[in-house]
């Protein structure tokens, strides 16, 4: 961790910007009828991802390190489920939404390898 000089050097940050970015362009796409509803829950869990990375990182301590990152896969897995939920409710097809999918599981093993590498640190 020591050639980490920033949050924003860690690759897991930055898949998570982008996966906050396709989130935001889904959204758009969702009906008016969700826009303070499913719309600003999806927004909040994809912002989270990154903001506890980002603020774990600056903790003091691995412990709090560990605990936003915790956090993040929290809210990356309600993200992932809200992404099911627009193809339930038939607000997007499953084949658009299948590489935002891929790209959610992959930072989710990702949160997962950097937790149990800090865990061996430890």
């Amino acid at each position: 961790m020591t050639s980490v000089k920033s949050y924003q050097d860690l690759e897991v940050w930055r898949e998570s910007i982008d996966v906050v970015k396709r989130t935001y362009a889904l959204a758009r796409t969702l009906p008016e009828i969700e826009r303070f509803a499913l719309v600003t829950q999806m927004q909040r869990a994809a912002v989270s991802v990154p903001a506890n990375i980002a603020e774990g990182w600056a903790r003091d301590s691995t412990k709090e390190y560990l605990r936003h990152l915790s956090i993040a896969r929290g809210s990356l897995a309600e993200l992932e489920t809200f992404f099911v939920l627009c193809i339930e409710l038939g607000y997007s097809q499953a084949d658009r939404l299948v590489e935002l999918q891929a790209d959610s599981e992959t930072l989710g093993r990702r949160l997962n390898a950097l937790q149990a590498s800090l865990r061996k640190h430890t």
